[in-house]
């Protein structure tokens, strides 16, 4: 095994359990809820259920990116500890909190020279930049080096594909992503936008489709355009969800019918961060493919 450390965000929104059993630590975002700020600590604060109550009781709701300071303080006893540190990112397409890290690092590469510390923008979000982080924790693993994993991360990170779909679009409405009479039109016709992460790791809106069944259909017909090895991807497959835990077992049963080689979809909550601006009904599904396209 090679010794190195692989850090990330909270943002990467497995479980706390998932980072210990591979040995990555992380650091939290924060969000504030009816005024008062919380740590994004993967539901201890606030239950998915409790926070989506409060949001849709009319709680104001809002997050913030880790400061410089805090990323110095996170990673500094690694470093002290005489260890080299690889750090993953929150896309920059979502968030500053990349360069805040680059900040960061640039600080304490003069406190401690002779030791490596390495930022990467995922250019992924939730459990898509948890699944980057997963690759690369069973790189290191597998006694790759802290420059092998960083320059493989590089060159492969616009591979996860990641593709959401909401039932409840007020939360993506109020947040700009979709027009007010977009979101109207589709509350009614009960319309299921299809979302993705963009090459350049913003959210985009890429399709529209009635109804959740066919928004089910639909994520399991985009694997197979967009995975590899097609009906043969034999990858590892992350689904997170937004208090909607059946829609995400639906997609996951699909799945696993058309794609009986996959390793068995991982289950995990978005966290209060994306939630925030997500607000209930969202599943996002994420796995290995090809580069991602506009």
């Amino acid at each position: 095994m090679s010794n190195f450390i692989i850090s990330c965000c909270s943002t990467a929104d497995v479980s706390e359990e998932f980072l210990a059993s591979h040995s990555i630590p992380y650091i939290n975002f924060n969000y504030m809820l009816d005024g008062t700020w919380y740590k994004d600590d993967f539901g201890k604060s606030h239950t998915p259920r409790s926070m989506y109550a409060k949001m849709l009781a009319g709680a104001e709701a809002t997050t913030s990116q880790i400061s410089v300071g805090d990323y110095v303080d996170f990673l500094r006893p690694f470093l002290a500890g005489g260890n080299d540190v690889l750090h993953i990112t929150l896309s920059s397409g979502i968030s500053g909190t990349y360069q805040s890290a680059l900040n960061a690092a640039s600080m304490l590469k003069e406190e401690f020279p002779n030791q490596k510390l390495y930022i990467v923008d995922s250019i992924c979000a939730s459990a898509g930049y948890g699944l980057l982080v997963s690759k690369l924790a069973n790189l290191r693993d597998e006694g790759v080096s802290i420059d092998e994993a960083r320059t493989w991360a590089e060159a492969h990170k616009r591979e996860v594909q990641s593709w959401f779909f909401s039932t409840d679009l007020r939360f993506f409405v109020k947040g700009g992503r979709i027009s007010k009479t977009a979101g109207m039109v589709g509350g009614m016709l009960h319309i299921c936008p299809i979302m993705h992460i963009a090459p350049d790791g913003s959210l985009a809106v890429k399709e529209k489709v009635r109804t959740k069944k066919r928004a089910i259909n639909r994520v399991a017909s985009l694997m197979e355009e967009t995975c590899q090895n097609g009906l043969n991807y034999d990858g590892e497959l992350f689904i997170s969800h937004a208090d909607c835990l059946e829609d995400a077992r639906a997609v996951a049963k699909l799945l696993a019918q058309t794609f009986p080689k996959a390793q068995p979809a991982q289950i995990f909550n978005i966290g209060a961060t994306i939630g925030v601006h997500t607000g209930p009904g969202t599943v996002a599904t994420f796995w290995w493919g090809m580069p991602r396209e506009d």
